[in-house]
């Protein structure tokens, strides 16, 4: 392991601002195997997955029900 260049990209990363800080957090840790939120709903909007669910009958409307309270 190369001892020094570890403690100087420590010393760089603790010198930075927190938002800078987290936004490297972000790039090294987060696990970007899965499609983020936002993308998964632009694929369910852009593709024919859920075309089954426009020959569904509307079973509910707002009028239906009582109010959540």
């Amino acid at each position: 392991m190369n001892t020094p260049m570890v403690n100087a990209l420590f010393q760089l990363i603790h010198s930075r601002s927190p938002e800078d800080r987290t936004a490297l957090e972000e790039k090294l840790f987060f696990d970007n195997a899965y499609p983020s939120t936002p993308e998964a709903i632009n694929l369910a909007l852009h593709s024919s997955s859920f075309n089954f669910l426009n020959q569904e009958p509307d079973l509910y409307t707002l009028d239906d029900g009582e109010p959540i309270a």
